[in-house]
């Protein structure tokens, strides 16, 4: 999911910040983890009553196992990717989930923007520059990879023709 797309006007700039999508919030994570702690404890005090008092622990397992699960899957969506681009740069920095960061740069002048279409309907979006190929957007999904691989490309062309910057 791209949360910003901003080309500024006249200045042949664009920055764009990609995150992974998250269907569920916190506050319907919350929602979601009440019911089925509810509906567990509900049943697995029934099954105490009926003498299999065993169940009732392996129910608490159940939710502490979904709540580490969502939570893992919260901290996944931490990352995300930062595209920076100027007539004289274009920076793509990717942040991991733990905040660790890696920047690559790539004269604007001579990368390509490919985008992999694969016969199961994925695709891949890469950046091309002198026989190396380096792919971003990974968390994003195919329809949204064509659209930001489109504004990147329109970026790209207006970046080239607007000047450079002057040391």
């Amino acid at each position: 999911m791209t949360d910003t797309m901003a080309p500024t006007q006249g200045t042949g700039t664009f920055r764009a910040i990609l995150h992974p999508h998250r269907s569920l919030s916190q506050g319907g994570f919350l929602i979601l983890l009440g019911f089925i702690g509810f509906v567990s404890a509900a049943t697995g005090i029934a099954f105490y009553m009926m003498g299999a008092w065993p169940v009732l622990g392996f129910y608490g397992l159940d939710v502490l196992a979904i709540y580490v699960a969502f939570k893992i899957n919260y901290r996944a969506g931490k990352a995300y990717e930062l595209v920076e681009l100027s007539p004289d740069l274009l920076k793509v920095t990717q942040v991991h989930q733990s905040g660790r960061s890696r920047s690559f740069d790539f004269n604007p002048y001579w990368v390509k923007v490919l985008l992999n279409e694969w016969p199961d309907g994925s695709a891949d979006l890469k950046l091309a520059l002198h026989g190396n190929e380096f792919e971003i957007a990974r968390f994003l999904n195919t329809d949204e990879k064509k659209d930001f691989a489109a504004a990147l490309r329109n970026a790209l062309m207006s970046a080239r023709s607007a000047p450079a910057a002057l040391a």
